[in-house]
C-alpha cells in the first residue's frame, strides 16, 4: 500500500514551508508512523550528504532526521545549485549532471519528470506517511507550464495541500486569497487548510481575521504558529539581512567572529553552533560592512570560489583579510574558503569559468586544482595537530562531510585533520592544513564547528589570547531536543486532528 501524504506548500518563498515540514515529520514519528520528507526540487546552496554520498538539500536531511531516517537522493531528487543569475549546477539523483541556463532546464522538464516520480513512488512504497514540501509559491503564473514541485506534484496523486503564509512579515491574509485566486481551479481544489505562521501577540487579536479567511475562503484554518526564538533548526535558504543586522547590534559579548558573506555562500549553518555560545557574537560581514577588528575571521563554502574571490577582491576585503592575518588575527576557510586561502588555484577544464588559473589570498602554501568530478563524502576523523588554533585539540574526534570539486595539495607542512572513514569506509588520509605558526587553519569539512569539543579548544584558544574567561560549560541542547521542542510548538498550534483527518490517518 502507498504511503499517505500532505503536502506544504506558501504563498512566497521563505515563509516557513521547510521547517513546518520537518515539524510534522517528528510528529508522525512521535505518534508510531514510520515518515519520510520529499521535495521534488530544490533551489538551495544549503546542502549535505547522505551515507553514500549522494548530494541533497540541506531542509530535506534536516526533515530525514526529525523523521528518525537516514536522507537518500529519493527524498529531493533535483538540486539546483546557484552559480549565477541565470544558471545553476544541476544535480540529479545525487550527482551532478551539467550546468544549465534556466530555459534550458525547463526544456528538460519532462526528461525529468519521471525522475521526480519514480523517486516519490519509491518513497511512498517503504514508507506509512511522506509529508512533501513545494517550493516558492504555486501562484508564480509564469512558471505554470513549467512546475515539477507545487501543484503538478500535489495533483500527480492528488495529495492534500497546507497552504502556509507568514504574517509577521504582514500581508498574509491578502497573499492567502491572491495565491487561492491565481490557482486554476483544479488547483484550488488541492488546498484543503491554511497555516498561519510566526504570529506574535494576542491571539484574540487575529481571531476575527481567521473567521473571515474561512467565509471567504471556505477552507479552514489549521492553526496558527507563534513565533519563536528559542528552537535551532537548520535553515535552508541564506541568512536574512534582518538576522544579519541583529547580530550586528549585539554589544554583550566576549569574542566577536566576523564571516565573510559570500555572494555565493553555502553551507552557512556550518556557524550555527558558533552563534549559541554564550559570549561569542557571530556576524556575517556584507558589501558596506566594516569588518572592524574581529578575533576570528572565517572564510566559508561558496559555490563559485573564483568569482567570489574576485567579489572580495573588488570591495577590498581580500586586502584586508590578509592584513588582519599579517597582523595575527586567526583566520579558517571551510571548503571554498580554504581554496581561497591558498596561493594559487588552477581550472584546466573550465569548471568555473574561463580563468586557467586564479591568485589565492596566499595565507596558505596550497594550490587547489578543479575537477569535474564532484566530491561528496560523510566523514569522520581525528584532530592531529595541537599547536595555534589547535591548541590542546590533537585527538579530538572530527565528523562532517565533503562537498567539493577542487583537489587542494600542500606545498609543505602537514594537515590537521586525519580522516579516518569516508563514507563508512575506513581509510588513513589527510585534510586540510595549518600555517606554520597555528593562525590560519583550511579544511574540506562541512560540519567543523558542530563538533563541540573541538568548537570550544578553539573558542577558548581564541579567549586565552584576549585575556577573558568564557563560559563554555553550558550544556548543548541535541537537535533531537530542539526538533521536539519544535513538534511540540506546532502540535499545540495547530488542529492535528484535521491534519490527520486531511492525510487519511487513524490515531490509535
Amino acid at each position: 500500500m502507498s504511503a499517505r501524504t500532505v503536502m506544504v506548500q506558501g504563498t512566497a518563498s521563505s515563509v516557513g514551508k521547510s521547517v513546518i515540514t520537518a515539524a510534522l515529520c517528528r510528529i508522525f514519528r512521535q505518534d508510531g508512523w514510520d515518515v519520510a520528507p520529499f521535495k521534488s526540487q530544490n533551489m538551495a546552496l544549503n546542502s549535505f550528504v547522505t551515507p553514500d554520498g549522494a548530494e541533497i538539500g540541506r531542509s530535506q536531511a534536516v526533515q530525514a532526521e526529525a523523521a528518525g531516517v537516514e536522507p537518500t537522493a529519493d527524498m529531493n531528487p533535483i538540486l539546483l545549485k546557484p552559480e549565477a543569475d541565470d544558471r545553476s549546477q544541476v544535480v540529479v539523483m545525487g550527482k551532478p549532471l551539467s550546468t544549465m541556463a534556466a530555459r534550458a532546464y525547463y526544456s528538460r522538464r519532462e526528461e525529468f519528470w519521471p525522475v521526480i516520480t519514480g523517486s516519490l513512488e519509491r518513497l511512498r512504497a517503504e514508507h506509512e506517511v511522506v509529508v512533501i514540501e513545494g517550493a516558492g509559491s504555486p501562484a508564480e503564473i509564469n512558471l505554470r507550464a513549467m512546475d515539477m514541485v507545487n501543484m503538478r506534484v500535489a495533483r500527480h496523486c492528488g495529495f492534500p495541500v497546507l497552504l502556509v503564509g507568514d504574517i509577521d512579515r504582514g500581508g498574509v491574509f491578502a497573499a492567502i486569497v491572491g495565491t487561492l485566486e491565481l490557482l486554476e481551479p483544479p488547483e484550488r481544489e488541492m488546498v484543503k487548510a491554511f497555516v498561519i505562521n510566526r504570529f506574535r501577540g494576542n491571539l484574540s487579536l487575529l481571531t476575527p481575521g481567521l473567521s473571515w479567511l474561512e467565509d471567504r475562503t471556505g477552507i479552514p484554518v489549521a492553526g496558527v504558529i507563534p513565533y519563536y526564538r528559542d528552537i535551532q533548526i537548520a535553515e535552508e535558504d541564506s541568512v536574512s539581512l534582518e538576522r544579519r543586522r541583529s547580530m550586528r547590534a549585539e554589544t554583550d559579548y566576549l569574542l566577536d567572529v566576523a564571516v565573510i558573506a559570500l555572494p555565493h555562500v553555502s553551507n552557512f549553518d556550518d556557524f550555527d553552533p558558533l552563534e549559541q555560545e554564550e559570549g561569542v557574537r557571530l556576524r556575517f560581514v556584507e558589501r558596506g560592512d566594516d569588518l572592524g577588528d574581529p578575533d576570528l575571521i572565517v572564510l566559508p563554502g561558496t559555490k563559485s570560489t573564483a568569482a567570489d574571490l574576485t567579489h572580495l577582491r573588488t570591495l577590498g576585503l581580500a586586502q584586508e583579510v590578509t592584513d588582519q592575518a599579517t597582523d595575527g588575527t586567526p583566520v579558517i576557510g571551510i571548503c571554498g574558503g580554504f581554496q581561497m586561502l591558498g596561493e594559487t588555484i588552477l581550472d584546466p577544464d573550465h569548471v568555473e569559468g574561463q580563468d586557467l588559473q586564479v591568485q589565492g589570498l596566499g595565507l596558505l602554501p596550497v594550490t587547489t586544482t578543479f575537477r569535474s568530478v564532484k566530491s561528496t563524502h560523510q566523514v569522520r576523523g581525528t584532530v592531529v595537530q595541537g599547536r595555534g588554533l589547535l591548541r590542546g585539540a590533537a585527538g579530538l574526534a572530527v565528523s562532517g562531510y565533503e562537498i567539493h570539486m577542487g583537489e587542494t595539495r600542500a606545498q609543505r607542512g602537514e594537515a590537521p585533520i586525519r580522516i579516518d572513514e569516508r563514507s563508512r569506509k575506513p581509510c588513513r588520509e589527510w585534510d586540510g592544513y595549518l600555517s606554520g605558526d597555528g593562525n590560519v587553519l583550511g579544511t574540506y569539512v562541512h560540519g567543523l564547528f558542530h563538533n563541540t569539543d573541538l568548537r570550544r579548544r578553539i573558542l577558548q584558544e581564541l579567549a586565552r589570547r584576549k585575556g577573558v574567561t568564557l563560559r563554555l560549560d553550558t550544556e548543548v541542547v541535541s537537535k533531537e531536543e530542539h526538533y521536539d521542542r519544535l513538534a511540540a510548538l506546532v502540535r499545540d498550534s495547530l488542529d492535528m486532528s484535521l491534519i490527520y483527518d486531511l492525510v487519511g490517518l487513524h490515531r490509535e
